[in-house]
């Protein structure tokens, strides 16, 4: 510790607040206590720690404190902090997959029901998060069925009623745009569709059965159907959830999951004694925590979001501050909230469920990251390991020829950093100094060029992108075109591990080996190897098919009298294709920038020229009847 860090710690109160720990100006921990003094001076004093607080502990060059009134204060004010900063050592709530909810914002005065991938504090209501579109979809479309709430992206305006839509027609709007419904009366429909979606759907049955009754007794049969067609719409989407509590009630049962690196919390959301959705969330470096811990920190930072906060939250674990946490909560919803741990019975089961989801999560989780490393960086180890390299490459380059009878010769070069595309490294080149299909010649000029502008810019500092050298490349094809391509590199001065992939066998040739190398056919190297050859490949095919349809289109309007490049360019930059210059007519070919009367009328007649001649050789095609036909 340096004298100034050992001053503070002297000078700490014994007053509840928060801390703020920095490494370098950075603020990398935000906690709270209820005496500064005493927690503090526990991170200093203490020889024992968790590998994750021994960490921290080390880099710790600086503090700050915030006083605060009482536990309860520090409690909200250690989450903005944490939101706010982002700490490293702190367990972040990393919410990026954006589960869809559904919204209603009872401002507008005929609200509409749509789904949203984020929730904001706009004084809107939101249900959910559902788990995947489909099931908002599914959802959205019974409430359509069954509560006509108008769909339509334009808002209503009572000064100007529209003439009614097709859903006004068939029952499943109440045409508001039309003025054919009053603000209250729609109002009460959006009452039904927010109790029908917070679970209190009997009420909402109920109500539909009594409507489809007493139309049933006056005689108004096709509206008595409509009604028992939406009565079976609703009974079919509430057999499709799972009951978990004949008793109802609105909740929400929270479990973790930890693997000693990270953890996973699940939310449960149960609405009505049913669960409408679930959710997961991962929390790096937190899997060294007790599950109390992981819980406080998770659960102050989920609803800060603002996520509706339900009558009772069931944890798997309380934290010591959860009378402070019951009441933020409560503050938050506005309204008495129960923060509990269930021991025994149906509630506990649920939070069983709930950690039970947690570990499944979790376990997915890692299979999905240890998967994702076996394509880049585990497979760019095997190949190192497979072709003799001291370290696994981390910039690999790819190379390819692409061209039609040595016309249009075009290369690409594709970079793959840390065993992924990193695209905005790829770039094209124009084959300049070799005539005819040569791509042992075009290879050697490719990586001529490649190697010595990469080296003068390293020498000059400059920052295009080629100065940064590949660790290996790689080249497609056997050992000849491998011959040629380490000739250009070592002209340009440069001395890189180079290979050929040879694809009769997907062999490996090395620099001077007599016998290529064979790996398994499954290994994640040569997954990686050909991954590169074939984006090189279509890479260079692309760039290829785009100069030769530039050219086709240019070489054609060419023979043109009066129509330069000028108005070449303009054409096919109007119309798109030479089809479409073919097919204008000499209004349209005015219209393009640059064309008078006279050039249009002449692109126009050569346009006609070119479909007679089309059509000649299509009647002196063999078997249609012309003269070779008829030999």
């Amino acid at each position: 510790m340096n004298d100034e860090l050992r001053t503070k710690i002297a000078m700490l109160p014994e007053s509840p607040g928060c801390y703020l720990m920095k490494h370098q100006g950075e603020i990398i921990y935000v906690g709270k206590a209820v005496n500064l003094k005493n927690r503090v001076r526990s991170y200093f004093m203490q020889k024992e720690h968790t590998p994750k607080v021994a960490a921290m502990v080390g880099r710790i060059d600086d503090f700050d404190i915030i006083l605060c009134e009482g536990n309860l204060e520090a409690l909200m004010l250690e989450c903005n902090l944490i939101k706010l900063h982002k700490p490293y050592y702190n367990i972040l709530l990393k919410d990026d997959k954006h589960y869809p909810y559904i919204r209603i914002n009872e401002r507008e005065p005929f609200p509409k029901v749509e789904m949203v991938r984020r929730m904001q504090k706009d004084g809107a209501r939101y249900y959910g998060p559902y788990i995947g579109a489909n099931a908002v979809r599914d959802v959205l479309e019974v409430l359509r069925r069954t509560f006509p709430l108008r769909t339509c992206s334009r808002p209503p305006d009572p000064q100007k009623p529209r003439r009614p839509c097709v859903h006004y027609e068939i029952g499943q709007c109440l045409a508001p745009c039309a003025g054919k419904v009053t603000q209250q009366q729609y109002a009460a429909v959006v009452r039904d569709v927010e109790a029908f979606l917070s679970g209190k759907s009997a009420d909402v049955i109920k109500k539909l059965r009594e409507q489809m009754m007493e139309a049933s007794r006056e005689m108004q049969f096709e509206k008595a159907a409509m009604l028992r067609d939406r009565i079976r719409e609703a009974e079919g989407l509430l057999e499709r959830q799972l009951t978990l509590s004949p008793s109802g009630g609105e909740r929400d049962v929270i479990g973790v999951a930890v693997d000693g690196l990270d953890a996973m919390c699940e939310v449960l959301h149960v609405r009505g004694g049913k669960m409408i959705g679930g959710d997961s969330f991962a929390l790096e470096r937190a899997g060294d925590e007790p599950a109390d811990v992981i819980l406080a920190e998770f659960i102050m930072q989920y609803y800060e979001d603002g996520r509706m906060v339900p009558r009772e939250v069931l944890a798997q674990a309380l934290p010591e501050e959860a009378q402070e946490l019951e009441r933020a909560l409560e503050k938050r919803r506005g309204a008495s909230v129960r923060l509990h741990c269930p021991q025994r019975g149906g509630k506990r089961a649920l939070v069983l469920l709930a950690e039970k989801n947690a570990r499944d999560a979790l376990e997915k989780r890692n299979a999905k990251a240890k998967a994702s490393y076996e394509r880049t960086l585990g497979a760019a180890a095997a190949l190192a390991e497979a072709i003799g390299m001291s370290k696994p490459p981390r910039r690999i380059e790819g190379f390819d020829i692409s061209n039609t009878q040595g016309a249009q010769s075009v290369a690409s070069m594709v970079v793959f950093i840390d065993g992924k595309p990193a695209r905005k490294e790829y770039r094209h080149y124009r084959i300049k100094t070799v005539v005819g299909p040569n791509d042992f010649a075009s290879m050697e000029e490719v990586l001529s060029r490649r190697f010595r502008r990469g080296l003068a810019e390293r020498e000059t500092n400059s920052r295009s992108g080629f100065g940064d050298l590949p660790d290996l490349v790689l080249i497609d094809g056997g050992p000849e075109q491998l011959a040629f391509a380490r000739r250009a590199m070592h002209a340009a001065g440069a001395d890189v591990p180079m290979f050929g992939l040879a694809k009769r066998l997907e062999e490996i040739w090395l620099p001077q080996a007599q016998e290529p190398i064979l790996l398994d056919r499954h290994s994640p190297a040569l997954y990686l190897i050909q991954s590169i050859r074939d984006e090189a490949h279509r890479f260079a095919i692309t760039f290829h098919r785009r100069l030769r349809s530039k050219q086709t289109v240019r070489s054609q309007l060419e023979e043109i009298s009066g129509i330069g490049k000028k108005r070449r360019v303009a054409l096919f930059k109007r119309f798109g294709s030479l089809e479409a210059v073919k097919r204008a007519s000499v209004e349209e070919l005015m219209q393009a920038e640059g064309m008078t009367a006279p050039a249009a009328e002449a692109v126009y007649r050569w346009a006609r020229a070119q479909e007679e001649k089309k059509a000649a050789r299509t009647q002196s095609a063999p078997g249609q009847g012309g003269e070779h036909g008829a030999s």
